[in-house]
């Protein structure tokens, strides 16, 4: 009896329930849901050396001439500067920017360094080419590793702008800039162009052969030759801010450039640069490894438009600091510019801790 009063009870509550729904609906609150994401904590960001700051201010301040300076710790992200958004020539240092353009089309599967390349009389440049004399009747054949590691360790002129044109032109150097993201560095017209306008002249094939080039930028005007440089030093077609390259060199260390195994072959290559022992090079201390860049150009009444070393320096704990050093226009002779580069490496030597 007791349990069928319970459920005969249940049956009424449960059809008064129903009869109430018919005249008044319930509205019930609707459900709160949280998404709850968790967040990793901001890294504080690191503050740069303030004796570092300070030593390289006076550096650049204390310097005739036109010179921009800048570095960047790869690990910790802070940067010094001393005109460091300054456009200066790069002349040799725009080698960089075609390896690593050779280098991703290779990551993309486009190239390899051993494909086949042909080297002829009508691509020989201007300055310093050493491979020119391995350029015979029928050509000079060899491999787009080899250019690279020519045009990179020995600042070859004629090996990059062999491998200028086997990448497409500076056009495609260009593209890679700017899809990569590295800012204020412009990529000039290629060394025959770039040295002609330099010296007020416009290229001609002739120019490539024995001392041509030297004897057609004597006979013009000194006052052709003065405002042809000027427009250069002013204006530089292969302009690049310090800081520009410097962040570019980090990208690079950090991995986000190119391939593990690119990286690792360019850094590699710049370490066993053989140019610039007295720049940047020069104040390099035992323990650490150093991966560089050098560029220089022409010389007129003194001055020099372009005269500069960028690198990656590493300390003996792993950590990396990208540096750029650029003498846009000077009249201090080549110890003097050499010891503004070795003070820098110094400077940062101390600075680490």
């Amino acid at each position: 009896m007791r349990q069928s009063a319970a459920v005969l009870a249940l049956a009424l509550a449960l059809g008064s329930c129903g009869h109430g729904a018919e005249q008044r609906a319930t509205v019930l609150p609707k459900p709160i849901y949280q998404l709850v994401i968790p967040v990793p904590p901001r890294k504080a960001a690191v503050a740069a050396p303030q004796s570092l700051a300070t030593n390289v201010a006076l550096l650049g301040a204390n310097f005739r001439g036109k010179v921009g300076i800048a570095v960047k710790s790869v690990d910790q992200g802070w940067t010094v500067q001393s005109g460091g958004t300054t456009r200066l020539p790069q002349q040799s240092v725009s080698k960089l920017w075609v390896a690593m353009t050779v280098l991703d089309l290779r990551d993309q599967g486009r190239l390899r360094l051993d494909d086949p390349v042909t080297v002829r009389r009508e691509d020989l440049v201007l300055f310093h080419q050493p491979s020119a004399m391995l350029v015979k009747d029928d050509g000079w054949q060899t491999t787009v590793g080899d250019l690279l590691q020519r045009a990179l360790t020995m600042s070859d002129n004629l090996c990059n702008d062999r491998l200028l044109q086997y990448v497409g032109g500076p056009g495609a150097v260009r593209a890679f800039i700017v899809r990569k993201g590295l800012g204020d560095i412009r990529f000039g017209p290629g060394e025959r162009d770039l040295q002609s306008n330099t010296a007020g002249l416009s290229w001609k094939p002739e120019y490539a052969l024995g001392d041509a080039f030297n004897r057609a930028r004597a006979r013009l005007p000194q006052a052709d030759r003065v405002a042809a440089f000027e427009r250069y030093v002013g204006d530089p077609p292969d302009g690049a801010a310090p800081l520009a390259i410097a962040g570019a060199l980090a990208k690079l260390k950090k991995g986000e450039m190119l391939s593990a195994e690119s990286t690792r072959y360019l850094i590699g290559t710049m370490e066993s640069s053989k140019t610039g022992k007295q720049r940047l090079r020069g104040a390099v201390p035992p323990g650490w490894s150093f991966g560089h860049k050098t560029g220089t150009g022409q010389d007129l009444a003194g001055r020099t438009a372009g005269y500069n070393d960028v690198g990656i320096l590493t300390a003996p704990d792993g950590r990396s600091y990208a540096l750029a050093v650029m003498i846009g226009d000077t009249p201090r002779g080549i110890p003097e510019r050499q010891q503004l580069m070795q003070a820098v490496v110094t400077a940062v030597v101390l600075s680490h801790g």
